[in-house]
C-alpha cells in the first residue's frame, strides 16, 4: 500500500499551523515563570543532555499526560498560566506534537525550531541527567 502523505508533508503542514520559536527567543525566556520547556525525546536521547529546566514527556505518552481524562494525566500540563514549549532532536517530532496538542484544544503550546541539535549548536545552556539529579538532592 503506497504512502499518500509522507512525513515531510505532515511536518510541513504542522509547521504552517503551530507557533515556532527560535533558540534565541526561547533562551531569552528560559526560567521565566510563565514558560515550561518540554523535552519530548525518547529517554535514550537524554543521555546526551537536555535543556536546563526542561520537563521530560516522551512523545509516545504526551497526549495521555496532557488529557485530564486520561489515567496517565500529569498535573503540570493543567497549568494554563504557562506556555509549553516543546522540543525534540531536530524539530520535526515537536512540530507534529505541538499540532496534536493544538488539535486537543491547547492554545498555550509552541515548539523550538531545529530542536535540541540547534540548541546545542548555538551554545544554549544544557544539563546532564546527573546535574539535574544533583540539583534535586
Amino acid at each position: 500500500m503506497p504512502i499518500t502523505k509522507g512525513y515531510k508533508q505532515l511536518v510541513d503542514e504542522a509547521m504552517a499551523q503551530v507557533k515556532t520559536y527560535s533558540v534565541a527567543e526561547v533562551r531569552a525566556r528560559l526560567g521565566a515563570p510563565g514558560v515550561q520547556i518540554v523535552d519530548i525525546r525518547d529517554v535514550r536521547e537524554l543521555e546526551g543532555g537536555t535543556v536546563v529546566g526542561a520537563y521530560h514527556a516522551p512523545r509516545g505518552m504526551l497526549e495521555f499526560w496532557v488529557d485530564p481524562a486520561s489515567p496517565y494525566h500529569k498535573p503540570i500540563f493543567a497549568d494554563e498560566s504557562k506556555e509549553f514549549i516543546l522540543f525534540c532532536g531536530a524539530g520535526w517530532r515537536s512540530a507534529l506534537a505541538t499540532k496534536a496538542l493544538q488539535d486537543m484544544g491547547m492554545t498555550n503550546v509552541a515548539h523550538i525550531d531545529g530542536g535540541y541539535a540547534e540548541w546545542v549548536r548555538l551554545g544554549a545552556p544544557t544539563e546532564t541527567l546527573e546535574q539535574r539529579k544533583a540539583k534535586k538532592a
